[in-house]
């Protein structure tokens, strides 16, 4: 459901305090167990100071989809594909996808989305859905500040990894031994590959461009993957075609 302030006459409802509970448990959810969840919850949870009709009709609808999905969760499978080994990512962003859905009056309309999920040996551990926090003025910059917030959650966690296998006396170092990214957006990769600033993307690089030592050293991997095997798309927007089957891939069902 497009979902908005009050948008299109939509009536305050009674009830303020219980919708901000159900989205409570519905965020601790989704942080801990139900990844499929995170994209839709964040959008409900933006407005639990000011919901209306709408927005207690797209809290029933989670609320119906986790009934129908009580008895699933998080599989943590056995690994069999060397390219998904180790500790990997997949990060997404979704430019401007609230202008035009939501009041253009509204600054947070333009904002983009960033989603990413980081898994160890193909079982996630980390994930977010989050609306920038800055403007992107393109496709490439919204996706590069994905993939810059990504970095800053994987590259602490390659740390910790290698620690507790160093503290275990673990042999096995290719948990660590490089990270890969997996990465949708050519312009994105490019940049992030090569590093070779242009003036429309220079002023990105004095932000984002912080995780370059760790994709120049060969710590870190950026490659491409097929905009319809992205899983961490899951997280950008509210998904109807490759729902199901990306949704497979991140929970393992």
């Amino acid at each position: 459901l497009p979902l908005g302030s009050d948008v299109g006459g939509n009536k305050h409802f009674e009830g303020k305090e219980k919708y901000s509970s159900i989205v409570g448990m519905l965020l601790y959810l989704a942080g801990h167990s139900r990844p499929d969840i995170s994209f839709a919850v964040h959008q409900v949870a933006r407005f639990t100071h000011n919901p209306t009709r709408k927005h207690q009709t797209a809290l029933k609808t989670i609320l119906r989809y986790l009934k129908g999905t009580r008895d699933k969760g998080l599989m943590f499978r056995p690994n069999d594909d060397e390219e998904y080994s180790g500790l990997h990512a997949n990060c997404d962003a979704d430019f401007a996808g609230l202008y035009e859905v939501e009041s253009k009056d509204d600054p947070i309309s333009v904002k983009s989305r960033t989603g990413f999920v980081i898994r160890l040996d193909n079982c996630p551990v980390i994930w977010k859905s989050k609306l920038q926090s800055l403007i992107a003025l393109s496709t490439l910059e919204s996706e590069y500040i994905a993939l810059s917030q990504c970095m800053r959650e994987l590259i602490p966690l390659r740390r910790v990894l290698k620690d507790i296998t160093n503290a275990f006396g673990l042999e096995d170092v290719s948990a660590y031994a490089h990270s890969t990214v997996f990465e949708d957006n050519n312009g994105a990769l490019q940049l992030a590959n090569t590093g070779n600033l242009t003036p429309r993307t220079k002023h990105i690089a004095l932000r984002y461009h912080h995780f370059r030592s760790e994709v120049d050293s060969g710590n870190i991997v950026v490659k491409h993957v097929e905009s319809k095997e992205q899983v961490a798309d899951i997280f950008t927007k509210g998904l109807t075609d490759n729902f199901v089957y990306l949704r497979e891939k991140l929970m393992g069902w």
